[in-house]
């Protein structure tokens, strides 16, 4: 017989895989008994038959074959005539889930994931009954279900509405559940695996103030061992979330990569995975019910408001037609930019553009938003190039730029058919006038965004205030702000709208220097 320490080291699994196996019949349990050598320190060891390293091998096989591990525990535990049966296990229909584990710490499993209705059954996101959640690029929670919060991460009144509260890996050691569970420390390797891909172990180290000593460490030491998880293909590993003497509840745990963030689904080993395995499958539906569900929050953003000049007069110049092929030219060359930097399209009336930029764990979002301005401001001159040659007209297409930073609540309005994220606080508003004070196809910033860079990122930009000399030529003076009642005449009716950031100090964003 082989002991439980020899088994694990021969066949490369880990200690609560082997017990998944054990607990879905896959391998027989193992005898306890004394040592079988003097040297084992150990009290008591599990023993395990011979042949249990064959068939550790022959369920490796299957899994590479891409069988699930309830497919494989149900071919492996069934009967010689099961297995030439008509039926095969990989067609049956989904029916009732009603998985042997259970534990008062977990919900009670519905008797199926989805009711029927006149379009059949189908899982959706907020009918999973087990334990979910997403998380950003900076491993932050943007989502997660009443499940999630209540058995993976003891909250039962709900998580922070603070994003900067939400850090995975510090509510990871928060919660009770995974501090205890015999499965904890191939938990965090998951998660780090799969953030060593995205974070510098500075960023990972330092993303959080609250993490103390102690777990920065284990952070830091867990990040140098696990290797980074490169692919983005659906991923599934299985934990034990019960403590080491108590009985086991093993769950599989799978991730699915959406370029809005990683999502996690937490699934009883022997429950039903072909409802979810549909459900990951469409990933347009998945993170479009994600994002309908995601809650509002309080976060740090740059925004970013741009309006083409005189729209009123070039939309009457021009046959309609010919308007909005101008309008969606101009979408069409800033989309690029815009997701070179990291934005979200925001709610916009009319022709304008609204994006905004979140803290990203590798650059600085600020920074972003005001080079993803420059980059349209030259797009547009190009456009306008374009039009001119093409209309033979004297218009010259202008898009003004207003950015402002501040924390603010986001969050989505939302229709049956139409999903819309915004901005509320005055950081949009700031930028929106910003954008109705800029003239001349020009980049206006707050001195408040400005400060939040670095020496070296300022170094980057040319950035002053036009003033009038003595002869009433206009001169560049750098490095300086103004305030927007001095730079513009707020008693003109056609300025009454800059009233509300009147004491606003500003700057014009001259050039971006490599």
């Amino acid at each position: 017989m082989l002991s439980s320490k020899e088994l694990l080291e021969k066949s490369g699994v880990s200690r609560a895989t082997l017990n998944n196996y054990i607990g879905l019949g896959l391998i027989p349990k193992p005898v306890v008994k004394n040592p079988e050598h003097p040297e084992d320190r150990a009290r008591r060891l599990g023993y395990f038959p011979a042949d249990t390293l064959d068939r550790l091998a022959e369920i490796s096989q299957l899994k590479k074959q891409g069988l699930r591990i309830a497919e494989i525990a149900a071919r492996l535990n069934a009967s010689p005539e099961d297995k030439t049966g008509k039926e095969s296990t990989r067609k049956k229909k989904v029916e009732k889930i009603s998985p042997n584990i259970t534990s008062p710490a977990l919900s009670p499993a519905s008797t199926q994931f989805a009711q029927p209705n006149n379009r059949g059954l189908r899982l959706t996101i907020d009918q999973l009954e087990h334990p979910a959640y997403l998380v950003n690029n900076k491993f932050e929670i943007e989502w997660a279900n009443p499940q999630a919060e209540k058995v993976i991460f003891s909250r039962k009144s709900g998580l922070s509405s603070e994003i900067s509260e939400r850090n995975i890996f510090r509510l990871l050691f928060e919660t009770d559940t995974v501090k205890r569970c015999e499965s904890r420390e191939e938990i965090f390797r998951l998660h780090l695996s799969i953030a060593k891909n995205r974070l510098t172990k500075a960023a990972l180290l330092t993303m959080d103030p609250h993490l103390e000593g102690g777990q920065i460490e284990e952070l830091a030491k867990l990040y140098d061992d696990v290797p980074a998880l490169e692919s983005r293909a659906l991923r599934d590993t299985d934990v034990n979330l019960a403590e080491r003497v108590d009985t086991p509840r093993y769950f599989r745990i799978y991730i699915s990569f959406f370029r809005e963030g990683i999502f996690f689904a937490y699934m009883p080993a022997d429950g039903e995975e072909n409802s979810l395995m549909s459900l990951l499958a469409r990933r347009d539906l998945v993170i479009r019910d994600l994002l309908r569900n995601r809650k509002p929050y309080m976060t740090p953003l740059a925004v970013l408001v741009a309006d083409l000049q005189d729209s009123v007069k070039i939309c009457a110049e021009l046959p309609p037609e010919e308007y909005f092929e101008l309008i969606n030219q101009v979408w069409g060359a800033m989309e690029p930019k815009f997701r070179k930097y990291y934005a979200t399209h925001g709610k916009h009336v009319g022709d304008g553009i609204v994006y905004y930029f979140f803290p990203q764990p590798d650059c600085n979002y600020v920074f972003n938003a005001i080079q993803c301005a420059y980059e349209m401001k030259e797009a547009m001159q190009a456009i306008s190039q374009e039009w001119r040659t093409k209309k033979n007209w004297m218009n010259e297409l202008r898009l003004n730029i207003g950015l402002d930073e501040g924390q603010e609540w986001f969050g989505a309005y939302q229709t049956p058919t139409h999903l819309e994220f915004t901005v509320l606080g005055d950081t949009i508003n700031r930028a929106a006038r910003l954008s109705d004070f800029a003239r001349n196809n020009t980049i206006w910033v707050t001195k408040n965004m400005l400060a939040t860079l670095n020496s070296k990122e300022r170094q980057k930009l040319t950035y002053g205030i036009r003033r009038q000399s003595d002869d009433g030529q206009e001169i560049l003076v750098p490095s300086t702000y103004g305030r927007i009642n001095n730079l513009r005449d707020l008693d003109d009716p056609a300025n009454m709208k800059l009233r509300d950031i009147g004491a606003l100090p500003v700057t014009e964003i001259i050039e971006l220097h490599e």
